[in-house]
């Protein structure tokens, strides 16, 4: 049988951000290639400020390459404009940030529901199953009607993942996802994202300074000087 091609393809990616005199600014991203095979768990570490929240933006449509391609399951997303990128945001990358993000107002469930909402009046019925069998499987099963400021921070960042993964995500990108987080609860959200990786097939990518989550995946990259290469692991 051929061989699945990647899920994440980055061809020759640079990004630039303008100086404030209007040149053209020192690169963030240098010439960039990734591929990333569908099912795989990749870690990018590299120090602050070396890009990596950029290029896993750019990876998920947040933000856009100065130059080069990027494309998810053979479909060039770096050319597409901004209603097929909210469809590709919203049906096929899901998304967890160092900081929840969830709505004060709402629920765990009710967050969780909330991607569905981008594009339906609605909750779809399979959808609101799907929100309370994520939040079981993240341990939440007696705190869906809980409000974030009633839930620790490692429960928020676990309504999180289960949020992410409401609409059944080819892709899962996580930046700092540990970042704000105890070690036990980080030890339980590292443990979380390697089982939803294996069961659910999803693709991961995590951007991020803990040693302990990066060593979980299956493989890890460095982000230096705007270039990626393969983690040194003798240091």
């Amino acid at each position: 049988m051929p061989e699945k091609p990647p899920l994440v393809e980055l061809d020759g990616v640079t990004k630039r951000y303008p100086s404030p005199t209007g040149e053209d600014g020192t690169p963030v991203l240098r010439d960039i290639d990734l591929a990333v095979a569908e099912g795989e768990a990749l870690a990018v570490v590299g120090p602050s400020g070396s890009g990596k929240s950029t290029l896993l933006n750019i990876i998920g449509t947040l933000d856009r390459p100065t130059s080069g391609r990027v494309r998810l399951a053979g479909d060039e997303v770096s050319a597409m404009d901004e209603e097929a990128l909210a469809e590709v945001r919203t049906r096929r990358v899901g998304f967890v940030f160092q900081l929840h993000h969830l709505l004060p107002q709402c629920t765990a469930l009710e967050n969780v529901w909330v991607p569905a909402l981008a594009q339906e009046a609605s909750v779809p019925a399979e959808v609101a199953d799907r929100g309370r069998a994520l939040l079981e499987r993240v341990g939440l099963a007696d705190r869906m009607d809980y409000r974030p400021g009633h839930l620790s921070g490692g429960e928020r960042q676990r309504v999180a993942v289960a949020r992410a993964l409401v609409n059944r995500p080819a892709l899962l990108l996580a930046d700092e996802p540990t970042g704000s987080l105890d070690r036990e609860a980080s030890e339980r959200l590292a443990d979380l994202l390697v089982e939803l990786n294996r069961d659910e097939g999803v693709t991961l990518i995590v951007v991020t300074h803990a040693a302990g989550l990066a060593e979980r995946m299956t493989r890890r990259l460095e982000l230096r000087d705007g270039t990626l290469a393969p983690m040194d692991t003798t240091q």
